[in-house]
């Protein structure tokens, strides 16, 4: 977003607003920069839109969908990494996350972890 104009921003948010609201009834609230990536200026803007930028403490390489990470090292590297607090960062279009979250979620909640939504944590 760093290299956007203060336009461009607007637009592809409030596009991206749009869309979840008309498939899920969700008026978004959160913002995740695409990439990590951001600027003073990028959150200010963001800001003005109305939205709470919240980064992750956990991602790991899955975004690739002709790459895929391995299943079960994917796994271990996601538990192991788990901690209290945590925003995971799990691409929904890799299928590696697909097939393990199930799994992830209860092996998690068997090590007492708990999963919130943003708004419980404030």
């Amino acid at each position: 977003m760093p290299d956007l104009t203060e336009s461009e921003i607007n637009e592809e948010v409030m596009k991206l607003h749009q869309t979840i609201k008309e498939k899920f009834g969700y008026e978004m609230k959160y913002i995740r920069p695409p990439k990590g990536e951001f600027s003073q200026r990028t959150l200010k803007i963001t800001k003005s839109l109305g939205y709470k930028t919240v980064m992750w403490s956990f991602a790991y390489e899955d975004w690739n969908e002709n790459n895929q990470p391995n299943e079960e090292k994917a796994k271990k590297k996601i538990l192991d990494n788990i901690h209290n607090g945590e925003i995971m960062l799990l691409h929904g279009n890799s299928k590696t996350n697909t097939n393990i979250l199930d799994s992830i979620i209860k092996e998690a909640k068997n090590m007492g972890y708990e999963f919130k939504s943003l708004d419980e944590f404030k």
